[in-house]
């Protein structure tokens, strides 16, 4: 007898599929079989994909979507269904004595299934993966998948829409349909109706006596002793009986063989147990900066009488504590922070946004998105609730790399539902996502929605969203507390307790705030008057380079923007009629008019003053953050990468291409940096702060137009800050030119000193001897 147990076995069914697709009479969920009407058009598809993209290589969209106003053409597709189908070929050994799902990771949106003439379910979220039960179905020799996507629009049309519920102009359909809000237009991407199999589809097989689920958590750490307490809870399936001399056995080791193996082993009683023992001699996972990314294997046997092992399962898992401590109110005794392992960690991160309109497009562009993100020294990224659940590559890269994800639930923007349906809809969602991303020492924050609560002000005042929402404050909470209860829960971001609403949730008394507000002067008082502890968004607008905006606009409209419709529709203006999101390139403009007296009319200045603008901006909000550590424990920035060809905040364009922002947070966002503090009486405080857990020595030197007017040192404490000196205030437009070195390593920063307004070619000057701009 074979001591191995017995693995799942896996059946590829993506490729080549065949496409065929009309407007919509019925729908295919109401459908008992398969009812296709007589000629539409037929085609071949790729899956993963998304039907546009079929549509592209089929000649009937053109390949240019994105340039002009083509994105406008998907409009008149929305009332479509879309008919796929696949043949494959199993043959009489794939099918002894094995129970087998088909599996759909994403389908986009709601859809019926059928396999060899029998109808499998409906599916209705394009969030979450899909398993159906196929045992019995599969047959010797030739079968068939057919899938029915229906349209979300016309199914939204079923619903109405009660006088509590609310949504932006062109988002009411995402009221009821659990599809990714932005598809249906936002100011960051266009409007996208989409459908496809967007993730692989295949058959699979599980062996009969499995773990079925497995919960990890490190519910303490003791740095003195090298050790961690872990908590383990499985379940596991087996048609064997009785279990009482059968054990689970687990094992902790490190990949790299520096560690010694650690076991446990338990008797098992039935099929569902715990684990907690103290594992010593182990090192922690941190996030960036803070110390390495250790990653342990843990694996878990479930052994019969005679010692075999009857079913396995591993995992990569990082040993650290989170705890998110947060008061109601931001005042002088007010924190909202992340403690890692006992650290305080200051967070300074990025919000992670849709890589791409088209999701089956994701996985081509996640690493070198991750990449930016890494080069930018982010420790942190909030994936937020307008876009997809990213990939279990996404959280094991982040794994790998120290970088905390807070997870918003796909929530955003909008007063949904409050019934016992769509709680129903919710519930399961959470329950299907909590499970897969819950054993990643990267995710550190369950948020349950993206501005709800702050939505309430005015689209709902008479309600408090305490009471109110059921959706975050119970559905999703007692979710998080029964699925993953080591992992802190945040009801929304921002957040209004009942002691803030109480106040009117005043901009001086949020701990956590997202700060866009008029977005004029990022000196303003807006900016200045919030006294929040974290900022999880803010952001500054800057025009993609020349190069980007030639290949996303048509001829003849490059320039001027002033009533320029291809500027309006990369804005991003969802459809051709409604002024949502229209006054965006004007709002840029007159951003650029605070700090040069107006925007230049020659389109390569133009270009480059926005992104002047935008990087002192960005660069403004980190140091304003980072200069205040201690009453300030992080700023997450919107953001790093556009996932379609717009004009927006994103520091890298759809492209690729970076923007100068680019640069100067890469040089702000270093783990030690020297800061000039914005002035108080005339002076500048030199601010140098420290977020590693080792001592810092340095000396720095801060050089203008004048000569040296700064030379200090000084000793950065663990995890600190410290004031190196002053530096008089300038009277005049200047730029400080700021180096340190620290020990063998050393870092550059800038800041742009003066009343405004300031001179375009001396900018450029400035920034191209700093080495900021070609």
């Amino acid at each position: 007898m074979d001591d191995r147990p017995m693995k799942p076995r896996e059946i590829d069914l993506n490729g080549p599929w065949q496409l065929q697709f009309g407007r919509q009479v019925q729908a295919a969920r109401q459908m008992a079989q398969p009812e296709i009407p007589d000629g539409w058009t037929t085609l071949d598809a790729i899956v993963p994909g998304n039907v546009e993209l079929d549509l592209i290589r089929a000649g009937q969209l053109p390949v240019d979507l994105d340039r002009g106003d083509n994105i406008y053409l998907l409009r008149g597709l929305e009332a479509n269904q879309w008919w796929y189908r696949r043949q494959f070929e199993l043959s009489a050994e794939h099918l002894s004595g094995t129970k087998w799902q088909l599996v759909l990771a994403g389908i986009d949106t709601l859809a019926a299934i059928w396999l060899n003439g029998a109808k499998l379910g409906v599916v209705e979220n394009m969030l979450i993966p899909h398993r159906l039960d196929v045992t019995g179905v599969l047959r010797t020799g030739a079968n068939e998948i057919v899938v029915g996507i229906d349209s979300p629009v016309l199914a939204a049309r079923e619903t109405p829409v009660a006088a509590g519920e609310w949504a932006l102009e062109n988002n009411w359909e995402s009221l009821t349909i659990r599809k990714a809000a932005h598809g249906f237009g936002w100011d960051i991407m266009p409007r996208a109706v989409s459908a496809g199999l967007w993730r692989p589809v295949w058959l699979e097989s599980q062996p009969e006596t499995r773990f079925r689920d497995v919960y990890l958590a490190t519910t303490a750490v003791n740095a003195a002793r090298g050790s961690a307490r872990l908590l383990v809870r499985w379940d596991a399936a087996t048609p064997e009986w009785p279990l009482d001399d059968w054990s689970v056995c687990l094992a902790v080791s490190d990949p790299a063989g520096g560690v010694t193996r650690f076991e446990h082993q338990v008797p098992v009683i039935c099929v569902h147990g715990l684990i907690e023992c103290d594992v010593a001699g182990v090192e922690y996972w941190w996030p960036r900066g803070y110390g390495a990314q250790k990653l342990y294997e843990v694996c878990l046997e479930l052994r019969d009488g005679q010692g075999r092992t009857r079913a396995e399962w591993t995992s990569r898992f990082g040993f650290r504590t989170v705890e998110l401590r947060r008061t109601d109110l931001a005042g002088p005794e007010g924190e909202f922070a992340f403690v890692v392992n006992g650290e305080r960690v200051f967070a300074k991160g990025t919000n992670w946004v849709p890589l791409d309109a088209f999701h089956s497009r994701d996985a081509d562009r996640l690493a070198e998105t991750l990449a930016l993100v890494v080069d930018l020294n982010c420790n942190i990224v909030r994936c937020w609730g307008g876009n997809v659940y990213e990939s279990e590559r996404f959280f094991a890269e982040c794994d790998a790399h120290g970088i905390m994800v807070w997870q918003d639930f796909a929530l955003a923007c909008a007063l949904y539902p409050q019934t016992a349906e769509f709680h129903a809809r919710i519930r399961a969602e959470a329950e299907a996502i909590i499970p897969l991303l819950r054993n990643h020492p990267s995710l550190v924050l369950w948020a349950g929605n993206n501005e709800i609560d702050a939505f309430y002000e005015f689209a709902k005042p008479t309600c408090d969203p305490n009471e109110d929402d059921e959706i975050s404050r119970r559905v999703l909470a007692t979710a998080c507390r029964r699925l993953d209860p080591w992992r802190p829960y945040l009801p929304s971001s921002p957040y209004y307790s009942p002691a803030l609403w109480k106040l009117g949730a005043p901009l001086d008394r949020r701990p956590e705030d997202h700060l866009w507000g008029p977005r004029d002067d990022f000196k303003g008082r807006f900016y200045g008057s919030s006294r929040c502890h974290f900022v999880s968004e803010i952001g500054y607008h800057g025009c993609p380079a020349v190069s980007s905006l030639e290949r996303m606009m048509s001829p003849g409209r490059l320039w001027p923007w002033p009533g320029n419709d291809d500027w309006l529709t990369h804005a991003v203006r969802p459809m051709r009629r409604g002024a949502i999101h229209n006054g965006r390139i004007k709002l840029m403009a007159d951003q650029i008019g605070v700090l040069f007296r107006a925007a230049p009319d020659r389109l390569e200045d133009f270009v480059f003053a926005s992104q002047f603008s935008q990087a002192e901006a960005v660069k403004h909000f980190i140091e304003l953050f980072r200069t205040a550590q201690g009453r300030r424990s992080g700023i997450i920035w919107w953001n790093v990468r556009d996932g379609w060809p717009q004009i927006s905040d994103a520091v890298v364009d759809y492209y690729g291409a970076r923007k100068i922002a680019y640069e100067v947070i890469r040089r702000v966002q270093t783990d030690v940096c020297v800061m000039v503090a914005e002035p108080e009486r005339g002076a500048h405080r030199i601010v140098a702060v420290n977020d590693t857990r080792r001592e810092v020595r340095l000396e720095a030197e801060i050089r203008t137009s004048r000569g040296v007017v700064f030379q200090g040192r000084g000793v950065i404490p663990p995890n600190g800050w410290t004031v190196l000196g002053t530096v008089a205030a300038s009277p005049a437009p200047d730029f400080y030119r700021i180096e340190w070195r620290d020990g063998a390593s050393a870092g550059r920063n800038h800041y742009l000193a003066g009343p405004r307004p300031f001179d375009l070619n001396t900018c450029r000057d400035w920034y191209r001897a700093a080495g900021l701009a070609g």
